[in-house]
């Protein structure tokens, strides 16, 4: 239910949303690129989803309690959850429990869909996972992709129907540890450049999961805790400091209309103008 007092971008479709749960119970969740869905089942009817998109404030939290209000807070929605069981971090279904979604910046989203089938058609349009999609499989599917790619592979990396799940951070770090050059064409990189890329976009996301993500500002997990991947940053948010690798002055631009850094010297291509 939406929290009295609470400021809402759509005030209609915050109510919606939040009714779309109402009396319903959690039985699984699912996860594509940057979505996640909560499948939600009642006695009465099918089963039905809610999406969550952090974007790149957003905040899906779960309280043992009420959280006390704070005027100053973006909190958009919150749920009562009432018994049923627990996650193996004890905090949701529980007993006078409560979830909220907040989301100060409102990049996220919540988009309410009345069964499974909606959901396979709203992914359909997203690209291979970048997590969970054997690598080999994604390896061949970016060859493919981004040989059709006429733009800088940053920008086609950013592409979700390109593949799912790699965001700005994870692009300039991916491209750094793979030595490409962000603003070279996509589809001049040979094939065995974007299997090297591919596995290294693994890597770094799986690493940075590990870490609990990066929290460069207001992310934290479902229990209120802060990502430390930001740690394990080799360039991005770092312009102008030193490459770890080389030493220069790491470079940035805008590429796709994001903030990209990259290293002149280790990531230099011929066919390229930094």
């Amino acid at each position: 239910m939406p929290r009295p007092a609470t400021r809402l971008p759509t005030p209609d479709t915050a109510t919606l949303h939040a009714a779309l749960l109402l009396g319903a119970t959690f039985t699984a969740t699912q996860r594509r690129g940057k979505e996640l869905a909560l499948i939600a089942t009642t006695a009465s009817q099918p089963p039905r989803v809610l999406c969550v998109h952090l974007g790149m404030t957003g905040q899906l939290r779960c309280h043992a309690a009420l959280p006390p209000h704070n005027p100053k807070e973006h909190l958009h929605i919150l749920w009562e959850l009432d018994g049923g069981g627990s996650t193996p971090g004890g905090s949701v279904g529980t007993v006078g429990s409560v979830m909220t979604f907040a989301d100060p910046r409102r990049f996220g989203g919540l988009a309410g869909l009345d069964s499974p089938h909606a959901l396979e058609d709203r992914w359909a349009t997203l690209g291979p996972d970048a997590l969970t999609t054997p690598l080999d499989h994604l390896a061949e599917a970016l060859i493919t992709e981004l040989g059709r790619a006429n733009r800088a592979v940053k920008a086609a990396l950013l592409d979700q129907r390109i593949i799912a799940g790699v965001g700005n951070i994870y692009a300039d770090e991916a491209l750094f540890a793979a030595r490409i050059h962000p603003r070279k064409l996509a589809r001049r990189l040979s094939p065995d450049r974007v299997r090297l890329l591919a596995a290294h976009i693994r890597e770094i996301l799986t690493r940075a999961v590990d870490a609990g993500g990066s929290t460069l500002r207001d992310y934290v997990n479902a229990d209120g805790n802060r990502g430390q991947a930001q740690t394990l940053h080799q360039v991005y948010g770092r312009a102008g400091q030193p490459c770890p690798a080389c030493g220069l002055s790491l470079q940035t631009g805008q590429i796709g209309q994001r903030t990209t850094v990259w290293c002149r010297a280790c990531q230099l291509d011929k066919a390229v103008r930094p």
